[in-house]
């Protein structure tokens, strides 16, 4: 068998967008943060550890969580924003299981904002869920392609390429927000981005200055928005995305999927000290490792290298946030046809078996995804019933797939909070 080729990629199945947006609101100018190095950030309510989460289920190991319940136990009572970074694979391009998991949270906790959403669509099915994205004139170089790079690709994984063609239009069908953040790269020579909000003009953005540092820029709304709007008016830029937030208590869900995606993102591919730097600006109090899906073809790969990658994206994340809480999430079954008949991938519980060890051993927590759904088979059950609630190739759940998952997630991580 040979090795894990980098270049590997998915198709995946047709998914749903967003709807217009009402409401209205005008943000005050921008103000740019441009961290120098990375950096700790202090966390309110670290003098005082968190007690340690109930004993652990059969799907959910909920060692190494404390943080992430601290975070969430000072937001159930008013305090606080608990912030959740989750990486991982197609399935999370789309927003399928991660959309529904944010719904389930701040409807328990509250919402607090929509999270980082990409600066335009690097594949037709990205998708964020209450979302219309639209852009045109940005070139994507998503970090999951495997290509020679600098590394940067800020806190999504996608670096986009844009000049004065360039143009982002962002609708939130889920109600209107306060504060929007444009995450770009400076550059000697950075162009300059004008901003809009419900098509009035609030500011410009720009992006020059030293090479290769993060740049942040926030606008503040004097009423609530709905509508955002990005173009680049002068020379070249290089954005990342934006956030949306809005005031108050409440959770805030980040969907960070790339298409083809497999842990050697996060070892191979992002520059340390660039994603340092884009995490601890975040500041996450969970952070979600999601992978699998892809490393599931390669054998060799699974039983010789899989488990080394795996320790090695823990270790960068812990470096970048040593107060954080992080959690193993496996992958979906999935299925391949032998003969007439649809089987578990044989590398899929190999892969569960090293993540629920290696987590355990790290000190993370761990959620069997695989065994949620029904183990071993699920993926014909689920595409041989009616309605399937799973597509063709047998990897990509339909949304009804997605939210059994999602469903069955939260009530374990719920379940297991002090």
């Amino acid at each position: 068998m040979r090795d894990f080729p980098w270049r590997t990629a998915l198709t995946i199945a047709l998914v749903f967008v967003g709807q217009a947006i009402v409401s209205r609101g005008l943000p005050k100018a921008a103000s740019i943060e441009r961290p120098t190095t990375p950096r700790e950030l202090p966390r309110a309510g670290d003098e005082k550890r968190s007690p340690a989460p109930q004993s652990t289920s059969a799907l959910l190991d909920a060692m190494g969580l404390e943080h992430f319940y601290g975070a969430l136990a000072r937001t159930a009572k008013g305090d606080g924003v608990t912030r959740i970074v989750h990486y991982g694979d197609s399935p999370t391009t789309a927003d399928l299981i991660t959309g529904d998991v944010r719904h389930l949270l701040q409807a328990r906790f509250g919402d607090a904002g929509h999270g980082f959403i990409l600066i335009d669509k690097p594949w037709a099915w990205y998708q964020h869920d209450m979302v219309k994205l639209s852009g045109s004139g940005w070139k994507a170089s998503p970090a999951s392609r495997f290509v020679a790079h600098d590394g940067f690709f800020g806190l999504g994984g996608v670096s986009f390429l844009g000049d004065a063609k360039a143009h982002t239009r962002i609708e939130f069908e889920s109600g209107a927000y306060t504060k929007f953040e444009l995450w770009f790269l400076c550059e000697p020579n950075g162009g300059t981005v004008a901003v809009t909000t419900d098509e009035v003009p609030v500011g410009t953005v720009d992006t020059s200055g030293p090479a290769g540092e993060p740049g942040f820029a926030s606008f503040e709304a004097v009423a609530p928005a709905s509508k955002l709007e990005l173009r680049v008016t002068t020379g070249t830029v290089r954005a990342f995305g934006i956030s949306a937030t809005r005031p108050g208590a409440g959770i805030v869900y980040d969907t960070l999927g790339l298409n083809g995606a497999s842990i050697g993102v996060m070892t191979r591919m992002f520059n340390l000290q660039h994603w340092t730097a884009e995490l601890q600006h975040r500041n996450p109090d969970l952070v979600v490792i999601n992978y699998g899906a892809n490393e599931a073809d390669f054998a060799d790969y699974v039983n010789k290298q899989y488990e080394s990658e795996l320790r090695a994206a823990i270790k960068r994340v812990r470096g970048a946030l040593p107060e954080a809480s992080i959690l193993v999430m496996s992958p979906m079954d999935r299925g391949h046809r032998v003969g007439h008949e649809i089987e578990t991938m044989p590398t899929i519980p190999r892969i569960v078996e090293i993540q629920r060890r290696v987590a355990r051993e790290t000190g993370c927590g761990f959620f069997d995804t695989f065994s949620a759904m029904g183990g071993g088979g699920t993926m014909a059950r689920w595409y041989t019933q009616s309605p399937r609630l799973v597509s063709a190739d047998l990897i990509h759940p339909y949304p009804a797939g997605g939210k059994i998952i999602a469903e069955i997630f939260v009530k374990e991580l719920l379940g297991a909070r002090p």
